[in-house]
């Protein structure tokens, strides 16, 4: 690893560190590179597919904890798996803006990606793609990262 993403580790939670370093190998095993830029905040770390320059997850470091920004780009080939996410993620979910390019496209920055559409729950959701999936590293979140990580892969 490198001194950079050592630097980052760092600044993680202890009870965390392990698993970054396995969604870290797990990701660049997988055709992603790993850029490391620094925020006013802390480390931001994306992960970008080779082949087509999308960043599927950002590790991103807020007052509330670690975060990891998704772009599940792929999300309609398995929004079933929403519907098993703990309560603590729906909700964080369900809170994020809406994705006001879906609602109205003039309504926000033309060079803005569109955000999510997707059913959780039987409810109907349109978010914002920076908004819509960033779940806190916690006990209970990680096994579902891991997985909604490994959905994003499997569908590219």
């Amino acid at each position: 690893m490198s001194e950079q993403f050592n630097a980052f580790l760092d600044t993680v939670d202890s009870r965390y560190q392990k698993f970054v370093i396995e969604i870290n190998d797990f990701l660049t095993l997988n055709d992603c590179k790993c850029v490391i830029k620094t925020a006013k905040s802390g480390f931001v770390v994306s992960y970008i597919l080779s082949k087509n320059k999308r960043t599927i997850a950002t590790f991103i470091s807020r007052k509330t904890g670690m975060k990891i920004r998704i772009y599940p780009e792929h999300i309609g080939q398995y929004a079933d798996f929403l519907n098993t996410l703990p309560d603590k993620m729906k909700k964080e979910i369900k809170k994020a803006s809406v994705c006001k390019r879906l609602i109205n496209p003039d309504d926000c920055n033309p060079k803005c990606v569109m955000g999510y559409d997707f059913l959780m729950d039987n409810e109907y959701y349109q978010k914002c793609r920076y908004m819509a999936f960033v779940p806190t590293l916690s006990e209970e979140n990680n096994p579902y990262i891991q997985s909604f990580l490994e959905h994003e892969i499997q569908t590219h």
